[in-house]
């Protein structure tokens, strides 16, 4: 437990696409290429953007119906292909590591749970020099994939942290579900993949609808 406990929560966790890394729009292109690459019709944008922050193999499966499941594993390599040759081009949205200090400072945990590969996620958190912010980290391919709350049940007992006490701030209706799956509260953005609409239902906090509103928000409220 810190020395100085935080107010109301312990632990907070974050998505990482399109939550701390602007990464929506260059995801969406990769996703649209790959089924192409493998012969399917390519998903709209809404279509490619909704499955961010799921499982790749079951991102993809959703995004392209007509691609037979012989084809998946050709489609998941042609994503990897695509997304490794523009991963440097992404980078953390302004005002993300300004925040993440802060929170730290304030003796929060801080982790990522995220639909990325491990190999990927430790790619980005190489490029960005972040190393030393996050407490802790689940991968969809080490875990289960959003909304499954394995990520945060794990995230969770390795903190020792309650239900109560564990934050998850993501920009998808996977991340929030997820939340309320393991009896977490959860916090949205509206500036990445997920239009808001979907988030009402699914009784977050707040919906940011900016890094700063959101720093702003947790200092006064976690």
């Amino acid at each position: 437990m810190p020395l100085n406990r935080p107010a109301k929560f312990d632990l907070i966790a974050f998505d990482w696409d399109g939550t701390l890394f602007d990464s929506t729009a260059i995801i969406t292109r990769c996703i649209q290429a790959a089924v192409v690459d493998v012969g399917g019709a390519p998903p709209s944008d809404e279509a490619a953007s909704f499955v961010i922050g799921m499982n790749l193999q079951q991102a993809l499966a959703h995004a392209a119906p007509d691609v037979p499941p012989t084809q998946w594993k050709a489609m998941g390599e042609r994503y990897r292909h695509h997304y490794f040759q523009h991963q440097h081009d992404i980078s953390l949205f302004d005002g993300v590591l300004g925040m993440l200090h802060e929170l730290k400072a304030r003796h929060h945990w801080l982790a990522v749970a995220t639909g990325k590969s491990r190999l990927g996620l430790d790619e980005a958190l190489h490029a960005v020099e972040l190393q030393g912010i996050f407490d802790g980290s689940r991968t969809a391919d080490e875990t289960a994939g959003k909304p499954h709350p394995r990520m945060l049940h794990e995230l969770m007992a390795e903190f020792g942290v309650e239900p109560e006490r564990t934050l998850m701030i993501g920009d998808t209706t996977h991340d929030l579900q997820m939340a309320l799956n393991a009896g977490c509260a959860s916090v949205a953005v509206s500036y990445g993949a997920h239009s808001t609409e979907g988030f009402y239902s699914l009784e977050p906090l707040l919906i940011a609808h900016s890094v700063s509103a959101l720093h702003r928000w947790l200092v006064a409220n976690a």
